[in-house]
């Protein structure tokens, strides 16, 4: 298998491509939405949201944990997963920055 060489490319590019991985799902982006809409939330109550497994709800939950759009806390058997409100603020200017940077000339 080839290597990705992530190290070739800048912080910001990996940062930026990190973030979009974990959109690439639209379960991902329903959990988002979910979450923004209820403030915060059990795992057991995406589940019931998503037509999906717990266990494939659980692995979109980790990826969008592991990206920084979301953070978890551990409440007896469950978790409770809310928006990452630092890292989502981060992500929200990294984001439009680069999108900001086209000053819309068409090359084409």
């Amino acid at each position: 298998m080839g290597l990705t060489k992530t190290e070739e490319f800048t912080k910001t590019q990996n940062e930026v491509a990190n973030l979009a991985k974990a959109l690439g799902h639209p379960a991902r982006i329903a959990i988002l939405q979910y979450l923004i809409k209820t403030k915060s939330c059990v795992c057991g109550d995406i589940v019931d949201e998503l037509p999906l497994s717990q266990s494939t709800v659980s692995q979109h939950l980790n990826e969008l944990k592991k990206a920084g759009w979301i953070k978890g806390n551990i409440e007896g058997p469950s978790v409770c997963y809310c928006i990452d409100e630092k890292s989502w603020s981060k992500a929200k200017k990294t984001l439009v920055s680069m999108l900001e940077s086209y000053d819309g000339a068409n090359c084409c």
